[in-house]
């Protein structure tokens, strides 16, 4: 059985109880194409939002979802550059964190929402963080799922960095579809848990890469679909003092939650200090930990649901 045929197969039964038809695909245009994701649950509701992580898709939720109550409707996004949506235009830098606001502003306007419901976990959590702190007013309520804010890095090492960050891009731009490197279905799986360094599992993999590959040239090959420039990402790092000024500007409710061990973090004393200064001004806080890898919530949803659930009181 080939990919697309082990795809088609996957999707055409019920999972953990969500039969295909509660799944939806959505299209959103963009400027510079368009965005894909998945709607979880009754369309005739406003869904949460959730933004997935750094380098991931919205396939990143989908053992999640189905945990959740029927009563609640989610949009799982592909972000610009990831899973099935369009890349940015060549030469154009993502600066992920304040790029990913102007990006969720965009979705949030196109479907004209006054106030918005977020869950995010990694990149997605510190997009919806400087969203939630942004739009201060507009926000019901924040999830973020093993990320506090977007990640503060040493300033001398950013400094020194940033020449091989920029040349990198450059080299990144030059890729065509005739001369990606593309490899076989199981190599693609070997390459994709060993980049993740355990934090996901082979079926994580797999479902990841329903949305993270596409027909190379090659008969039988495929190359990674996200935008291969996302591998630069350390341009437009925010620093302490700027992160925790962001951090005082949210009223939301606000629900953390850290995985343990989970994402290692290169200052992880900055997490705390964040979710103390949003503790301050949340309409509602709350922080839990559970055992598990940087993607618990893929891995081991059942461990997240009931949080989740409980904090939405459902």
């Amino acid at each position: 059985m080939d990919v697309k045929e082990k795809k088609n197969s996957a999707e055409s039964v019920a999972t953990n109880g969500y039969k295909k038809e509660d799944v939806k695909d959505v299209q959103i245009p963009v400027p510079w194409g368009h965005i894909r994701g998945k709607w979880w649950g009754p369309s005739e509701l406003q869904p949460i939002l959730a933004l997935h992580g750094r380098q991931d898709n919205a396939g990143s939720f989908d053992t999640l979802m189905p945990l959740l109550c029927d009563e609640i409707s989610v949009l799982c996004l592909d972000m610009p550059g990831h899973g099935l949506s369009s890349h940015y235009p060549k030469s154009q830098f993502y600066y992920v964190y304040l790029d990913g606001v102007m990006f969720l502003r965009r979705i949030i306007k196109h479907f004209k929402w006054n106030k918005v419901k977020l869950l995010g976990h990694s990149l997605g959590g510190a997009i919806s963080f400087l969203y939630a702190a942004s739009y201060p007013d507009e926000v019901e309520f924040l999830i973020s799922l093993d990320i506090a804010s977007p990640s503060v890095k040493d300033v001398k090492k950013t400094a020194a960095a940033t020449g091989e960050c920029i040349d990198k891009f450059l080299k990144y731009e030059l890729l065509t579809l005739d001369n990606v490197p593309s490899y076989e279905y199981d190599e693609m799986l070997e390459i994709v848990e060993k980049a993740y360094d355990g934090s996901i599992t082979k079926e994580g993999a797999e479902i990841l890469m329903k949305r993270g590959i596409q027909p190379a040239y090659k008969k039988d090959k495929y190359y990674f679909s996200r935008d291969p420039r996302l591998k630069v990402s350390l341009l437009g790092i925010l620093s302490l003092d700027l992160t925790l000024e962001y951090a005082s500007q949210i009223k939301c409710a606000y629900l953390n939650i850290r995985a343990v061990p989970g994402l290692k973090f290169e200052q992880p004393e900055h997490y705390q200090k964040v979710l103390d200064v949003i503790k301050i001004g949340a309409k509602k806080f709350e922080y839990c930990e559970v055992k598990g890898t940087h993607h618990v919530h893929l891995n081991e949803p059942e461990k997240i649901a009931p949080i989740i659930k409980n904090f939405l009181q459902i």
